[in-house]
C-alpha cells in the first residue's frame, strides 16, 4: 500500500517534500501509539478488531534498454533509481506493442510502467502523441504535474477537459504531445469534433487508461465503446495498427480479462506487486453506545438521533435523507408508498447517495419520548478522530460517503481544534465534487505542500492522486466494497514510514457485521470489475454517436461486437439511421444525447444572490434535496440557506447565515407497473416482466435544532416529481403460500427484504451488469399486484436488458439466491447472503430463513 524511494514513489508526483507548515508541523507518530491514544477518547474500548498487514521489501529491476538516458536523468533527479520489477515488466510489454494491464496494490508506481514507454517513444519520435485518460479531473490534473515536473523536451504535456478555458484548447490540439483528458470529454468533445483533432489521431501512439477497475457497470459498458470509437477514428486517420493500450488498475479479479472486455483487444496482465510496502495497522472502529434520553425527541433517523449524552453533532452531522434508486440515473429509490398497505421495505441506495438515514416517517407525527439505545454518530465519531489526529500532528485523510457528510465531518473537526488551540482548524478542509476548479486545485496544492494537516473528502480523492506524506486515513462507513475499501485504506503511508487505517462503522447491520466478522474484510479477495459492450441499450446510442461522427461500415460493426448489427437494424427501423450502399448515416442535425455517467441531469450552480459570485455546483439529481428552499447549505465551512431553487435555469441562489438549525428534506417514492410484456402463471406464484414507472418527488423537509436534534417544524415544499421509466422483473406470492410455508405474516416484510437483497447480488451470475446499475422494492402488498412481491428494476431509462435476462434464467437465478442464502455460515444474515452494502432502509427489516422460506416457495411452483 506505499511506496518508498524509486519509481514507485516518484513517477506520479511522489518523492515532494511537505513544504512548510502554517503554525503546527506535521509529526511522526507510530501507528500503533496513534491508535492507543485515540482509543482512549472512550471508556469502552471501541476497536473491535486490529489487523497487522506486515511490510514488504522491494525488487527492483534494471532500466530497460530502450530507456533513453535523458529519461533516466529526468526520473534520476526525482529520485528513482531503478524501476521495480513489475514495473519493468509491463514498460517493456507496452513498449514492444502489446495492450498491457498492470493491476497492483496502492502506491505501487503503476504511473511508471505507462510513463516509460509513453514519454520514450515520445522522445525518439518528434511526432508521436499519447492520450491519457482518467476518471476524474483531479487525477488527470495530479499526472498532469508528474509529467510536467520531469521537464523533458517537447513533450507539452496538457489538460483538456471542461475546466480548460477555451482560449487554450485551439493550442493544445495543435501542439500538445501528451494530452490528459477523461472518457467524458472523449466522448462529448475529442471524437465529435475528431477532424480538428486530426493530426493528433494520426500520429497517436499510446492510449493510457488509468484506473481502468472505475469503469464498471453500465459505466464501463459505454466507456468500452467510446475507446473502440477512439480505435475507428485513429484508423480512418491513417494509423491502420492502432494505439497501443496501457491500462492501470486497482487490484481485481481477473484484470486481463476486464481489461480486454473494455478495450475490445487482447489484453496482458502483470499483477503480482514487487514494489516495497511499510506496514499498516488497521483497525475496526465501532462507536460507542450512548444511553437513552427519555426528554430527546425522535430524530426520523434512528441511527443518528441523539440523546442525552449527546453529541452536539449528533444530528448536525446527520446528512440530509437524499435516497436515490439502486441505480445510478435515477433521483430516489422507492420507499414507503403511503396508499400501498403494509410499507414495503426500503429498495437498495445507489452508492454515490448519502448515507440514508432510516425509513421516513410521517410528517406530522407527534414527537414521543425515545428510549432506544443508539450508537454514537458516526459522523461525528469520524470528526472527533480527525480532530485528534491533527492536534497530533498526523496527517490524516478521512473518506466520508456523502457530499454532506464531508462539510460537516471538516466542519465539526475545525471546531473542535479551534477550541483547543485557536487557529489550528484552518489545517482541516473538506474535498468533493462541486468546487469550483480554483478550489479544487488550490486543495490539493495545498494537501501536497502540507499547509493542511486534515482533508475530508467523499471518494473523489480515493483513486491514485498523489497525497505525499499521509500518515492516517479513516474511512466512515464501509465504502461498499471492499476494492474500494482497500484503495481508501492505501492512501495512507506514501512517505515509506507505517501507516494507520481505520474503519469507523456506521450504526448499521452490515457495518455492525463486518467490524465483529473481520473475516470478511481481511480474508476475502477483492471483486472482480464487470461490464457487457455487448448490453443492446448500451450499444445502440454508442452506434449512433459512431455514425453521427462518420458513416458506418460493415467493417465497422466487427469492431463494436457481438450484436452491433442487430443494433444498426434497430437504429434504421427507428429512423435514426439511413442505410445506403457506403453505410448507415446519422439522419439528424443534432448529435445523440448519450449521458456516460447518467448523473440525473444538468448541474445547478450555487450562486450568492447579493453578490452574484459562485459558489459550486450540485447534480442536477440531488439538487432536490440539497438546495431545495429553505436548505442549508454547506461550502468549505460556510454555511448558507437557500432562497430559491430555479430548475429550469439550473441557479440556486443562497445568502450567508449561521442558523441553529439544520434541513433534511424528506421525499415520497412509488413503484407502478406500466405494462407487462410477459408473465409466468405458476398457480400460487407469478413471474412478471413488463415496463414500471419508478417516481420520487422530494414534498417537504424538517428543520432541526442542531444543539438537540429536535425538530422545530415541518415545511411543504413544491417541487416536482422525477419519473424513471424502465424494466423491471417481479415475482408474486399468494399470503397463503407464505403462511403453508411456515412465514409468520409478521415476518413477511423481512423476509421478502432478504429475498430481494440476495437476488440484486446474484443477478450478475446470470445478466452481466453490476448490482449498481439496478434497483429493487419489495412490499408485503403492492396496490398493482394486491399480492406479496419482489420487483428488480434496471436503473436506466428504458432498460438495460438485467431484467429482460433476469426473467429469462429466473429459475436459475432464483435458485442460486436460494443456495447462497441457506449456505452461508451465518446465523441472521450478514453481507454475503442477505445484506446490501447499499440499503436504503439500513438493511432492515430482514429475515434470513423466511427468505429461504419464500425462495422455496417459488421455485416449487417455478417450472424450469
Amino acid at each position: 500500500m506505499q511506496d518508498v524511494t524509486s519509481a514507485a514513489s516518484v513517477s506520479a508526483g511522489r518523492g515532494r517534500e511537505p513544504g512548510p507548515a502554517a503554525a503546527h508541523t506535521a509529526t511522526t507518530v507510530a501507528p500503533g501509539d496513534l491508535l492507543r491514544r485515540l482509543r482512549q477518547r472512550h471508556a469502552t474500548d471501541p476497536v473491535t478488531h486490529v489487523e497487522r498487514v506486515p511490510p514488504r521489501t522491494g525488487v527492483p529491476a534494471p532500466w530497460p534498454q530502450w530507456v533513453p538516458e535523458q529519461l533516466r536523468a529526468a526520473y534520476a533527479g526525482r529520485g528513482v533509481t531503478a524501476p521495480w520489477r513489475h514495473q519493468a515488466e509491463a514498460a517493456g510489454l507496452a513498449y514492444d506493442r502489446q495492450h498491457v494491464v498492470v493491476a497492483t496494490g496502492t502506491a505501487s508506481g503503476k504511473s511508471l510502467a505507462y510513463q516509460l514507454p509513453a514519454l520514450a517513444t515520445l522522445l525518439a519520435d518528434p511526432r508521436a502523441t499519447v492520450l491519457y485518460l482518467a476518471p476524474t479531473k483531479a487525477l488527470a490534473a495530479d499526472q498532469l504535474r508528474a509529467v510536467a515536473e520531469l521537464d523533458l523536451d517537447d513533450v507539452r504535456p496538457a489538460c483538456y477537459d471542461g475546466d480548460t478555458p477555451r482560449a487554450e484548447r485551439e493550442w493544445i490540439r495543435r501542439h500538445s504531445r501528451f494530452v490528459l483528458t477523461n472518457p467524458d470529454m472523449l466522448h462529448h468533445g475529442i471524437l465529435p469534433g475528431h477532424a480538428q483533432w486530426s493530426g493528433f489521431l494520426r500520429r497517436l501512439a499510446y492510449v493510457v487508461v488509468d484506473e481502468c477497475h472505475v469503469y464498471r457497470g453500465v459505466f464501463g459498458s459505454h466507456v468500452a465503446h467510446v475507446l473502440r470509437r477512439l480505435r475507428r477514428q485513429c484508423a480512418r486517420y491513417g494509423r491502420a495498427a492502432g494505439p497501443t493500450f496501457v491500462l492501470a488498475s486497482a487490484t481485481s479479479g481477473d484484470p486481463a480479462a476486464t481489461a480486454g472486455r473494455l478495450t475490445g483487444l487482447p489484453v496482458v496482465a502483470v499483477a503480482e506487486d514487487t514494489s516495497p510496502r511499510a506496514g499498516v495497522t488497521f483497525a475496526l472502529w465501532e462507536p460507542p453506545l450512548l444511553p437513552p434520553d427519555p426528554s430527546a425527541s425522535p430524530s426520523p433517523s434512528v441511527t443518528s438521533a441523539p440523546s442525552a449524552a449527546g453529541s452536539v453533532a449528533a444530528a448536525v452531522t446527520a446528512p440530509a435523507p437524499r435516497r436515490t434508486r439502486d441505480a445510478r440515473p435515477s433521483p430516489g429509490p422507492p420507499p414507503t408508498r403511503p396508499d400501498a398497505g403494509p410499507p414495503p421495505t426500503r429498495p437498495d441506495a445507489a452508492a454515490a447517495a448519502a448515507p440514508p438515514s432510516g425509513p421516513p416517517e410521517d410528517a406530522g407525527a407527534p414527537p414521543t419520548a425515545d428510549l432506544t439505545q443508539v450508537r454514537r454518530s458516526a459522523l461525528r465519531e469520524t470528526a472527533d478522530l480527525l480532530a485528534d489526529t491533527v492536534a497530533a500532528g498526523v496527517r490524516t485523510l478521512a473518506f466520508v460517503r456523502s457530499r454532506r457528510g464531508a462539510e460537516v465531518v471538516a466542519n465539526n473537526a475545525r471546531r473542535g481544534l479551534d477550541e483547543a488551540v485557536p487557529g489550528l482548524g484552518d489545517r482541516v478542509a473538506a474535498y468533493r465534487a462541486g468546487y469550483l476548479r480554483e478550489e479544487r486545485r488550490e486543495l490539493e496544492r495545498a494537501l501536497l505542500h502540507g499547509d493542511l494537516l486534515g482533508l475530508a473528502s467523499t471518494n473523489a480523492l480515493e483513486l491514485g492522486v498523489d497525497l505525499v506524506g499521509l500518515d492516517a486515513v479513516l474511512i466512515c462507513g464501509y465504502p461498499g466494497t471492499r476494492a474500494s475499501l482497500w484503495q481508501q485504506a492505501g492512501r495512507a503511508g506514501r512517505s515509506g514510514q507505517e501507516a494507520l487505517a481505520v474503519l469507523v462503522a456506521r450504526d448499521d447491520p452490515l457495518d455492525t457485521y463486518l467490524v465483529h466478522h473481520p473475516e470478511a474484510i481481511f480474508g476475502a479477495p477483492v471483486e472482480a470489475t464487470v461490464l457487457d459492450p455487448a448490453n443492446a441499450y448500451v450499444l445502440g446510442p454508442q452506434l449512433a454517436c459512431a455514425a453521427a461522427e462518420a458513416p458506418l461500415t460493415e467493417a465497422d460493426l466487427e469492431l463494436f461486437g457481438a450484436g452491433a448489427k442487430e443494433a444498426v437494424e434497430a437504429l434504421v427501423e427507428a429512423g435514426a439511421l439511413r442505410q445506403r450502399p457506403t453505410g448507415w448515416y446519422w439522419r439528424h442535425r443534432e448529435r445523440p444525447e448519450v449521458d456516460l455517467r447518467g448523473e440525473g441531469g444538468a448541474p445547478v450552480c450555487v450562486v450568492e444572490a447579493a453578490t452574484g459570485r459562485l459558489l459550486g455546483t450540485a447534480d442536477g439529481g440531488s439538487s432536490h434535496f440539497l438546495l431545495h428552499p429553505g436548505a442549508v447549505y454547506l461550502h468549505q465551512g460556510v454555511s448558507y440557506v437557500v432562497d430559491a431553487l430555479d430548475l429550469d435555469d439550473g441557479c440556486a441562489l443562497v445568502r450567508p447565515e449561521e442558523p441553529d438549525w439544520s434541513t433534511h428534506a424528506r421525499d415520497v417514492t412509488s413503484l407502478s407497473v406500466v405494462s407487462v410484456r410477459s408473465y409466468v402463471d405458476a398457480g400460487p406464484v407469478g413471474l412478471f416482466l413488463g415496463e414500471v414507472d419508478v417516481t420520487s418527488q422530494v414534498v417537504s423537509y424538517q428543520r432541526r435544532r442542531i444543539a438537540t436534534g429536535e425538530v422545530i417544524d415541518t415545511r411543504p415544499l413544491d417541487l416536482p416529481a422525477r419519473e424513471l421509466r424502465t424494466v423491471a422483473v417481479w415475482f408474486t406470492l399468494s399470503p397463503e403460500s407464505l403462511v403453508g410455508a411456515g412465514v409468520d405474516p409478521a415476518d413477511v416484510p423481512g423476509a421478502l427484504h432478504a429475498a430481494e437483497h440476495a437476488a440484486i447480488g446474484l443477478l450478475p451470475l446470470v445478466a452481466t451488469c453490476d448490482r449498481w446499475d439496478i434497483g429493487g422494492i419489495s412490499t408485503a402488498v403492492h396496490p398493482d399486484t394486491e399480492a406479496p412481491t419482489v420487483f428488480v428494476y434496471d436503473g436506466h431509462s428504458g432498460g438495460a436488458g438485467f431484467a429482460e435476462r433476469a426473467y429469462g434464467m429466473a429459475a436459475a437465478w432464483l435458485r442460486a439466491t436460494r443456495d447462497a442464502i441457506e449456505e452461508c455460515g451465518c446465523e441472521a444474515g450478514c453481507p454475503s447472503c442477505v445484506q446490501s452494502p447499499k440499503c436504503g432502509n439500513g438493511n432492515n427489516p430482514l429475515s434470513k430463513s423466511g427468505a429461504v422460506r419464500v425462495l422455496d416457495v417459488v421455485l416449487a411452483n417455478l417450472p424450469e
